[in-house]
């Protein structure tokens, strides 16, 4: 987190302030405790338990003991939330002096829990303390905001703000009368952003209605933009329920409109701050060799950058949504962009992952494949322009299930994650996709039931 002034963590508290204690899930959910203002102390003390299956907890919200073989099979055993000081904040919606952190799980013997997204994350962060480098990263969210009565209706709806005769009002992309329409909800958005010390910076009006975009600083923290990541999920999440709104980072709400991506940019600098990807007018070797990492990493991975049935109808061709393992100098068709390669700011900017990804798991996929591409000297391949593409490229896929395959095969998911996260992830997203498979829809009744 940036820095929170002393005075908005420590204002005159209302007598049921509270701190949530808030543990990051395998699905990008947060789940904690509730602990009163009196109490605080337990959580600096690392006194406050949770059972260490709360964070492979599937999508609907099972343990799947049978599959994980970590919860009833073991006892259910406890977990403990070491609380990040770091990542401690306000609680914008809450009463009057409320806080909020973010914790690790660890075992009762002190050590970092192998279940725990943040301590997988800082395990990559450490090979690149190994080295003498620190990533310096940023996120990009996209997100759309529906009316909440979708369970009733059984579909989303665009907010009624931006409707006009039954029409959405041909708001679009940058369309300031869009971010003007819905103004109070982005107000109180950007509010609790800075009550919280969350670095935002632009927010815009994307291509679908209601979909806008809020970009978050740069980091030369991993850890801190993930969080910070995951922060801006619940703000616009609690910012659109004091509005009487639902946001939404599903990567797919509307089937004929864009899609919500989740784009991250990442530089390195070493022990003398200088950004080690800075081609100085030249050829950007290292861009490109951590590039050539991301791409060979890139279909392992894809399980963690679309982690839902729901993910794969993002990736359209000739859509934002990249469907090639490709990459370009500026080309926003691609799955790996260089914005810049030259000076402080030359970085690459990685496309692939949807709205609905878990920051944590998301920037240790992107990391284990830079590693990759400092390590070793690889070579991306011919480099994708408007006017020309490399033929028969690899193919990011459409399929759920596939992704879960690779991914549960991968030496290199593997090495990233461990062996037990990967089956366990696995696993798990393995169970979702045949569930996802055997459940008939409604568009299998209408087309084929009246004509086969």
């Amino acid at each position: 987190m940036t820095n929170v002034s002393q005075a908005a963590l420590h204002p005159a508290a209302d007598p049921s302030a509270r701190i949530e204690v808030l543990l990051v899930g395998m699905n990008g959910d947060l789940r904690g405790k509730m602990i009163p203002l009196g109490a605080e102390e337990k959580v600096w003390k690392n006194t406050v338990r949770l059972p260490a299956s709360t964070q492979s907890l599937d999508i609907w919200g099972d343990d799947n003991d049978d599959i994980t073989r970590i919860s009833l099979t073991l006892g259910d055993p406890d977990g403990i939330l070491f609380a990040d000081r770091k990542s401690l904040t306000t609680l914008p919606w809450g009463p009057t002096g409320s806080k909020q952190v973010l914790a690790t799980m660890h075992t009762l013997d002190g050590d970092p829990h192998f279940i725990c997204p943040r301590a997988i994350l800082a395990n990559v962060l450490k090979r690149f303390e190994e080295r003498g480098l620190t990533p310096v990263m940023a996120t990009e969210l996209e997100f759309y905001v529906v009316e909440p009565d979708f369970r009733e209706t059984g579909k989303p709806m665009p907010p009624k703000a931006l409707v006009m005769d039954g029409e959405v009002e041909g708001f679009q992309l940058y369309d300031m009368r869009a971010t003007a329409a819905m103004e109070d909800f982005l107000t109180t958005v950007r509010r609790y952003c800075d009550d919280m010390g969350l670095p935002a910076d632009a927010t815009t009006a994307e291509f679908g209605p209601g979909q806008f975009e809020v970009n978050l600083l740069h980091k030369a923290d991993a850890m801190a933009a993930a969080d910070d990541c995951i922060y801006l999920k619940r703000v616009v999440d609690f910012a659109a329920r004091r509005h009487g709104l639902k946001a939404t980072c599903m990567a797919k709400p509307y089937g004929d409109q864009a899609g919500s991506g989740l784009h991250v940019h990442a530089s390195i600098i070493d022990k003398d701050g200088r950004n080690i990807l800075d081609a100085k007018g030249g050829d950007p070797v290292k861009l490109k060799s951590i590039t050539a990492g991301m791409l060979k990493t890139m279909q392992d991975a894809q399980l963690i950058f679309a982690p839902f049935a729901n993910s794969y109808r993002r990736f359209q061709p000739g859509s934002f949504a990249p469907d090639k393992v490709d990459w370009g100098f500026g080309n926003r068709g691609t799955a790996i962009r260089i914005p810049d390669k030259d000076g402080p700011a030359a970085r690459v900017e990685h496309r692939v992952a949807g709205a609905d990804a878990n920051p944590h798991l998301l920037l240790a996929a992107i990391l284990g494949g830079i590693l990759l591409g400092l390590d070793e000297n690889l070579d991306p391949g011919p480099v994708t322009t408007p006017d020309s593409a490399p033929e028969n490229p690899d193919m990011l896929t459409h399929d759920f299930l596939t992704a879960v395959d690779r991914f549960r095969n991968s030496s290199f998911i593997a090495d990233v994650f461990g062996a037990e996260y990967q089956r366990i992830y696995g696993d798990t997203k393995r169970k979702e996709a045949i569930t996802y498979l055997r459940t008939v829809s409604s568009f299998d009744y209408q087309t084929y039931l009246p004509r086969i």
